[in-house]
């Protein structure tokens, strides 16, 4: 049985009815021309007869030795495909507001630890006449990163290409598993030696934090209705931008493009809590995740981010000042990751989430300053127009999680030449979820008008 690595077994650990442990994404993909009645139903019949089958899906929990936890994962030799891999249909008139509610109830709950922990939905009944599907997959299996980058590696940029592998397989062998044949010896030589590096490292972000001030601390941010002990229920709201529109304000303002969605986060987020009165005077911190894995390390399975946090600026009023805060609470943050090697910045960005470790303790998330308010991730998603099966992918749009003491969460993805987002929230702590949509569209807006590009 495959070892299980800490940093995945804890996400099994903290797992609740309240906290949901996985992440997803829903896909929209326009049918190819000349699609009968019959095409998705025949779909999922090639699908299920269909033996590709990539390692990590026939993964489940194995037995825990003690109470700690997990040690190892069971393989699945026997799997019940059909179980996992369900057909669906909208209730009428089929919007996408009932894509996104039965997205949501689906989000919502917790998989089946006694079957590899995976699930996919494929989705009839749009009245436009497109389909969708709905995945999830336990965060101890994949991260987002991951997940996205696997699957990439089951669509093609060619439309008549009708080999393309289901969303459980695999084009070829995963570099990870050929990566994990080095000697066990150098592997422990390289850890002693990061682990070696972790006090200059340590004394590098003390000079930067508390003599030079420079970057964004936990327990910096405020206490806001987003910092609550949360449920179990979910909200998903989703909505795409061109990407044309942030690529101009970052070159006219000189920022970076990420930086450009966050200023459009923070707005979003500064009109939203205006308009619940409840905006606090200090600014909202957020958790930005980032990537370690090489850009070249093919399919990826496990979890390999760190943690930034990003000062975005939600106590300014203007547009242009917020964006400049935040791309210097970036570059700052950057810098300082740049010096540092995998191990260590993991390590290091486990200072700026350690809180939530214990916020499941009676009374913490009620009575101390959250280490952030909300997590914003930004994954690279394919660059041009992608097909599945001679399927148009329309949208990509991720659903992730959420811990206790934060009741909302913002990832997005590229798309070719749009961005599209996913926002997670809690059904009871976030009311009207999706007049962050609304909010999103006039804080690019105010942001074109600041950077002048309108």
């Amino acid at each position: 049985m495959p070892m299980m690595p800490v940093t995945d077994s804890m996400f099994l650990m903290v797992e609740t009815r309240e906290h949901p442990m996985h992440v997803g994404g829903l896909q929209l993909f326009r049918k190819p021309d000349g699609a009968g009645e019959d095409y998705l139903r025949d779909l999922r019949r090639s699908l299920l007869e269909s033996d590709n089958m990539r390692g990590v899906f026939r993964r489940r929990p194995g037995t825990p030795v003690n109470t700690v936890g997990h040690l190892r994962w069971a393989v699945e030799r026997e799997l019940e495909l059909d179980y996992h891999f369900r057909h669906s249909a909208l209730p009428q008139p089929g919007r996408i507001r009932e894509l996104l509610e039965l997205t949501s109830r689906w989000h919502s709950t917790l998989l089946d630890r006694h079957r590899p922990l995976w699930e996919t939905h494929l989705i009839e009944g749009l009245r436009d006449g497109r389909f969708a599907i709905y995945s999830k997959i336990h965060h101890a299996l994949m991260d987002g990163v991951s997940a996205l980058r696997h699957l990439q590696g089951t669509l093609s940029d060619d439309p008549s290409d009708l080999d393309c592998p289901p969303p459980w397989g695999t084009r070829g062998q995963a570099a990870g598993n050929r990566e994990r044949r080095g000697s066990l010896l150098n592997t422990a030589g390289k850890t002693f030696g990061q682990f070696a590096g972790m006090a200059p490292a340590a004394a590098k972000v003390a000079r930067e934090a508390f003599r030079e001030h420079r970057l964004t601390l936990p327990m910096q941010a405020p206490r806001t209705m987003l910092n609550v002990p949360i449920g179990g229920a979910r909200r998903f709201a989703a909505q795409s931008w061109p990407l044309e529109r942030v690529r101009a304000i970052a070159s006219a303002s000189g920022t970076s493009r990420n930086d450009v969605v966050l200023a459009m986060c923070a707005g979003a987020l500064r009109d939203y809590l205006i308009e619940q009165s409840a905006l606090p005077d200090a600014p909202l911190v957020a958790m930005v995740p980032v990537s370690l894995r090489r850009r070249d390390a093919g399919e990826a399975s496990g979890n390999n981010i760190g943690a930034l946090l990003c000062n975005l600026a939600t106590d300014l009023a203007d547009p242009g000042d917020r964006l400049a805060e935040i791309s210097t609470s970036m570059s700052n943050g950057k810098k300082l990751f740049s010096q540092l090697s995998p191990l260590q910045t993991l390590l290091l960005s486990g200072i700026n989430v350690a809180q939530l470790g214990v916020s499941a303790v009676p009374g913490v998330v009620s009575n101390t300053r959250p280490p952030f308010n909300l997590v914003i991730s930004h994954v690279p998603g394919p660059r041009s127009q992608m097909y599945w099966n001679g399927a148009a992918l329309d949208g990509i749009y991720p659903a992730s999680v959420l811990l206790d003491g934060q009741a909302l969460n913002i990832t997005l993805t590229s798309n070719g030449d749009k961005l599209d987002f996913g926002i997670t929230g809690c059904r009871r702590s976030v009311p009207h979820l999706q007049r962050l949509l609304n909010h999103l569209d006039t804080a690019l807006a105010e942001l074109e008008g600041a950077a002048g590009v309108r």
